[in-house]
């Protein structure tokens, strides 16, 4: 069986992040800089990444459009 993994980068206010049970105000910052995030995944050998803009998600617009 074969399967390809996506790296994923959550972003709140303009920051990587995991929410703790999908809850905003609970979040831990993992990356100041997606880029640098981006990079990372990258420099590892990936070649995709799945990206949530999670203020966007919550507010039904596009706010993290320049750290995309």
């Amino acid at each position: 069986m074969n399967f390809t993994l996506y790296p994923a980068i959550d972003l709140k206010d303009g920051q990587c992040v995991r929410l703790l049970r999908g809850e905003m105000d609970k979040a831990t910052v993992f990356s100041d800089s997606p880029a640098d995030q981006a990079r990372a995944f990258r420099e590892a050998g990936f070649t995709h990444l799945h990206v949530v803009d999670l203020n966007g998600a919550f507010e039904g617009k596009a706010v993290n459009r320049a750290a995309v």
